[in-house]
């Protein structure tokens, strides 16, 4: 099937070739071809107006990508973000430019797979009988690490050094990031099995300031106002041209892409 832009037809040749760039693993090969079809006639609408505005167009890629941005600079406003708004961004957005919670811990990890429920129960009680001793005996966590641990960390008595989120599991940070330093009073369970856990050193993130953060949020803010505006831009030449064989109203969140 080819499309018709003013006149101007893109085979699916075309197409197909372009829908090579659009493929993600193990995804629908029609998805693919789809994101093509919408990506060169968004192209060719955009080379047909600088054209329109006698913008020079060259017949390599390259010289007409130049030409494209050249028509956007020419008729798309970009404002660009004033630090008031930059501002509100950040302290509504505070989270996102603060240093992560830092944990420095230990462990020893009692091994048993999620489907396997009596190996579990088994390793659960192991767990609880090393904490219990190690409550007599806090020294010995690297020695009953390097004994009983089914982690690699069992070498270092169990370290693991400084952990953050993201670092491991969901549902080992999820404990270990809230725990005090010292001994945790139960064993953590994950999907790996039960973690006998110390924790020996908290260390809290830190709230980046304004201005450390503000050129980032300047070029955040300035490139979603691009987008923003290039997408308008793309609409009104569509509702503008004569274009068969696809209907980019139905491709609204590839358009935006």
């Amino acid at each position: 099937m080819s499309i018709q832009v003013n006149g101007r037809e893109i085979s699916s040749r075309e197409i197909n070739i372009e829908s090579a760039h659009h493929q993600e693993p193990g995804a629908d090969p029609r998805h693919a071809w789809r994101r093509a079809a919408v990506a060169l006639t968004v192209r060719e609408l955009m080379l047909q107006r600088a054209r329109q505005v006698d913008l020079t167009v060259p017949d390599d890629p390259e010289g007409q990508d130049a030409a494209l941005d050249a028509l956007v600079e020419r008729e798309v406003n970009m404002p660009a973000a004033e630090e008031d708004e930059c501002r509100r961004w950040y302290e509504q957005n505070l989270e996102a430019f603060r240093s992560p919670d830092l944990v420095e811990v230990r462990h020893i990890l009692l091994a048993a797979a999620p489907e396997d429920m009596d190996g579990r129960d088994v390793a659960r009680e192991q767990a609880e009988a090393l904490l219990s001793r190690l409550e007599q005996e806090p020294r010995a966590f690297p020695a009953m690490a390097a004994a009983h641990s089914r982690c690699s960390s069992s070498a270092e008595g169990g370290h693991l050094g400084q952990v953050s989120r993201g670092q491991t599991v969901p549902e080992f940070e999820d404990v270990v990031l809230r725990l005090p330093v010292g001994l945790a009073g139960r064993p953590v369970e994950t999907r790996y099995g039960f973690h006998v856990v110390e924790v020996l050193q908290r260390i809290p993130g830190e709230q980046l300031p304004f201005d450390a953060a503000k050129t980032k949020i300047k070029e955040y803010l300035e490139e979603r106002t691009r987008r923003r505006a290039i997408h308008q831009y793309i609409r009104l030449l569509a509702g503008e041209a004569d274009i068969k064989g696809i209907d980019l109203d139905a491709s609204e969140s590839m358009l935006i892409q």
